[in-house]
């Protein structure tokens, strides 16, 4: 089985529209991540959560998510575990990693929507650049695994 990180912010959910939509909000905010309940309340990205159920059925791949915690919200760490737990169940919770360098794990992909800043470069196995070109959403990551 191939093993497959998946990145949390900005590739399962949608980090970038809750940071918008608060700093809109409260225009003085300069950190709108530190914010209580921030993480717990970010919306999947379309197909993502789809995708995952997919892998986790897979008899190819072998799916965990690995997400970089934040270090303005010490609340990140439980809310990060919050939200896999609301959108893919207990059971997952068992393969959430955090760690601030994702070229510290072995496996054969990540798909990560940042190609380096938190040790993607670094990653030894493929990296699938979601948002890229000809990865620009989940559908084409599914196309891409076989999935």
């Amino acid at each position: 089985m191939k093993i497959v990180y998946i990145d949390m912010d900005d590739t399962l959910c949608d980090f970038r529209g809750a940071f918008t939509k608060a700093l809109k909000e409260s225009p003085e905010m300069k950190y709108p991540q530190a914010q209580y309940r921030f993480f717990a309340d970010l919306q999947p990205i379309e197909g993502a959560i789809e995708t995952v159920k997919l892998l986790i059925d897979s008899d190819t791949y072998d799916p965990y998510i690995l997400s970089a915690p934040s270090t303005r919200n010490p609340f990140s760490y439980a809310e990060k575990r919050e939200w896999v737990e609301k959108h893919l169940g207990f059971d997952f919770c068992k393969r959430l990693i955090l760690c601030a360098h994702k070229g510290l794990l072995r496996g054969d992909i990540l798909i990560d929507d940042n190609i380096e800043g938190k040790g993607q470069d670094r990653f030894e196995g493929q990296l699938i650049h979601f948002g890229s070109g000809a990865f620009r959403n989940w559908t084409s990551i599914r196309v891409s695994l076989g999935i």
